[in-house]
Formats: structure tokens, C-alpha cells, sequence
């Protein structure tokens, strides 16, 4: 059964998007910063500064030199509506946690950029009834934070939605049209090849709707990568993508072109350190692309050996690092020289493995407590499934027990 939402009206948008060229003027009421360069917005890490572990910006910004954070995720309410919220459960109108982890940043010379949608909960381009409604609720959150920054992360499931992704590519037309100067990035999945179908259609979209973002960045993890070559593979890929969609040549292509990465082991047991990082952020420069971000600070930082058995983590990496070494890279593509001063990282142990579970069959039925082998882990079914295939998903029905 389809469920309506309540949402504003165009007349409500028209006039909450009037309004964000003096909130980007003025600010929000805390004292929004002159906007930094555009390339700090193009280098701002994602932070969650509601969960995860959050990491305290300012230890960070002393540590690194960093300056942009790119803070996540606003989303619809869980119970419904077109009104923007904090994972699906904080108001934006009644904010002050967020507010307070801003004005922080702001106060150390730094900005935030806000990202919206990501892999879970309901998003606005769902549950808002059209472009014009969905912006007015985005319009909220700039005008709120006194934002120069936005992103779109369309990604499963709503980017599987044509209807959403509309909304969506409409709504970041409006917001850059009546928002001068708002920096706009759309991030989306990427794939071997670039993106997949659905990143190509939302591109259509965005081409249909003659709408062109500072740039379009792909996430190239979790799709059975393997290392730095197989990402700028695909970023080489998408690149000409780009260039048979908006008839652009290389150069341009180039320019509107983006990297997310994920930071130590992905969600599906790939694993980038940071070298791996280096040789993405020489190609990223040297082909002038417009962004270099990652997934995400909350987890840049080491494991202890209690938590670091070949699982991943959203509060760490897995992997044998500094704490913020990988938001170094984020500075040194914005053109700054982060501090070197660090201490040589304590070696992660390597966990021992354990034997192999009966291998997962795409054809039995598990249930809650069941165990099975796939891809040299073991894994334990948390509900009842069939044909789901244990680690394609963060949120799917099985839980990663470790390596066998």
C-alpha cells in the first residue's frame, strides 16, 4: 500500500528558495563563515556527527590542517513526511547537537558542506511529491546552517526510483539557481565500467533536465575492486561516460568529475590503505578532477585488537594506520601540506582464522542463527532469507563473523 506524504507546496518552495540567496549572504543565526574555496568543499571527508563514534573536528582540523567537513545524512522523517531530518530521527528545525559540531568548525576557520540521501532510511526525494517540495526542504537545511555546500548521494535504493531520482535532480537545479554560488556535487555508485544503469539514467536525468552539478562523483568500493588500479580504472571509464552523455570533451569531462573512496576495508572485505589513496589522489590531480572525498572520518582511525578481526567497522578502518592519516589526503587535494609530526602506528595483529561454515547455498532457506561460508568468511543469518548473498549489503540479512 502506497502511503502519501505531507509536503510543502511549489508555492512554499518558490518562497523558502527565494530566501537562500540572503541565507548564503547573511548566514544562518550562529554565524555562518565566509565560504571557503571550492576545492575545500571538494575535499571535505564525510563525517557523521550523529553516530558512529562521532570524532571531535577540532582534534582533527589541529592534526591535519583540514578545513571543509562533508556532515551526513538528512533524510525524511521515519514516520513519514517531507520535512529534512538527521537520519531519519533529529529535526533540522529543532537542531542544536549538529548546530553545535558547525559552529565549532566555523569557529577554527573551517566550514561544513551537508549531505543528503546515502544507503539507508527513507529520502526526501521519496517521500516529498515533486521537485519544488523537495527543494523547499532542502532549502531548510541551507538556510538553517547557512550552507555554500551541498551533496546529492543517490545511491540504492532510491536511485533505483525514477520518480525520486526526478525529484532529486530537480530539486538541486532549484537549489543552485536560487542559491548563487552553492557548491553542488551528486556522488552515486560506481562500478567497474564507471556506474552502473541506474547511475547512467540518473545522468540522463540530469542531462534531460539541463542540470549540471560542479561535479559527479562516483564511489568506486564494494563492488569487487581491488586496489587503487581497479579505481582509476574506473574513474578512466566513467570519465567517458561522461564525455557520450553531456557531449563534453575529456578535459571538461574531467572537470566535472569526482572520487568518494572508503577508507581501510569496505563493506564487502576490500581493502584500500593509504597508498592506495596516494596513487587515486595523483591521478585525481593530475587529470584536474574536481573532487577527491572518502567514507568516512568517524572511521579513520585505527582498530583496537578487540574490534579489528577482519570486520568493518563504522568507528574504524581495519587497517594499520594514524589516527586522521587518511583525511591528509583530503588536505593535500585542496592544495595544503598537512603536518607531519604523527607517530609510527602500532601494527594491527593479524586475527587467526577459524574454519569454514557449510557454504552458503543461493538455494536453501536460512533462518535467524544459521551459519554459513562465503568468500573466506563466515557469516550468521540475523532473520529469515533465501538467495541474498551474505555481504552484498551493509543492512542485509546476514552478519559478517570474520575470516575462515
Amino acid at each position: 500500500m502506497r502511503r502519501l506524504h505531507a509536503c510543502l507546496s511549489a508555492a512554499a518552495a518558490v518562497t523558502l528558495a527565494a530566501a537562500g540567496t540572503a541565507a548564503l549572504a547573511a548566514g544562518s543565526a550562529s554565524g555562518a563563515t565566509t565560504a571557503l574555496s571550492n576545492r575545500w568543499y571538494a575535499a571535505a571527508p564525510y563525517l557523521m556527527p550523529l553516530d558512529n563514534d562521532p570524532p571531535d573536528a577540532a582534534t582533527i582540523m589541529d592534526a591535519t590542517g583540514l578545513k571543509a567537513f562533508q556532515l551526513a545524512f538528512v533524510l525524511a522523517p521515519n514516520g513519514g513526511g517531507c520535512s529534512p531530518t538527521w537520519g531519519g530521527t533529529a529535526a533540522v528545525s529543532s537542531d542544536t547537537a549538529v548546530q553545535a559540531v558547525i559552529d565549532t568548525i566555523r569557529a577554527k576557520g573551517g566550514d561544513v558542506s551537508v549531505s543528503i540521501g546515502g544507503y539507508g532510511g527513507t529520502k526526501l526525494g521519496q517521500a516529498c511529491s515533486d521537485a519544488a517540495s523537495t527543494a523547499a526542504a532542502y532549502q531548510q537545511v541551507i538556510t538553517k546552517y547557512g550552507l555554500h555546500a551541498i551533496d546529492f548521494d543517490l545511491e540504492e535504493p532510491e536511485y533505483e526510483n525514477s520518480a525520486a531520482i526526478r525529484n532529486e535532480i530537480g530539486a538541486a537545479k532549484i537549489l543552485q539557481q536560487n542559491n548563487p554560488g552553492l557548491y553542488v556535487s551528486v556522488t552515486t555508485a560506481g562500478t567497474a565500467d564507471g556506474t552502473g544503469w541506474f547511475g547512467k539514467q540518473m545522468l540522463l536525468e540530469a542531462k534531460s533536465q539541463g542540470f549540471t552539478p560542479n561535479n559527479f562523483s562516483i564511489m568506486p568500493f564494494d563492488g569487487g575492486f581491488n586496489g587503487a588500479a581497479s579505481q582509476t580504472g574506473a574513474l578512466t571509464n566513467f570519465n567517458s561516460i561522461l564525455q557520450s552523455t553531456f557531449s563534453w570533451d575529456q578535459a571538461t569531462a574531467y572537470a566535472h568529475e569526482g572520487f568518494s573512496g572508503m577508507n581501510g576495508r569496505s563493506d564487502t572485505g576490500e581493502y584500500f590503505t593509504q597508498a592506495d589513496f596516494q596513487t587515486v589522489l595523483d591521478y585525481a590531480t593530475s587529470h584536474n578532477m574536481d573532487r577527491f572525498t572518502f567514507w568516512s572520518l568517524n572511521r579513520d582511525r585505527q582498530c583496537t585488537p578487540a574490534d579489528n578481526g577482519g570486520r568493518t567497522s563504522g568507528t574504524c578502518s581495519s587497517v594499520t594506520q594514524n589516527s586522521w592519516d587518511f583525511a591528509k589526503y583530503s588536505v593535500k587535494f585542496a592544495g595544503v601540506t598537512p603536518p607531519t609530526n604523527t607517530p609510527t602506528p602500532t601494527p594491527t595483529p593479524t586475527p587467526t582464522p577459524t574454519s569454514c561454515k557449510t557454504a552458503w547455498s543461493s538455494t536453501a532457506v536460512y533462518t535467524s542463527g544459521n551459519e554459513v561460508s562465503y568468500n573466506k568468511h563466515n557469516w550468521k543469518a540475523k532473520w529469515w532469507t533465501q538467495n541474498e548473498v551474505p555481504g552484498a549489503s551493509e543492512w542485509g540479512p546476514w552478519q559478517d563473523e570474520g575470516a575462515c
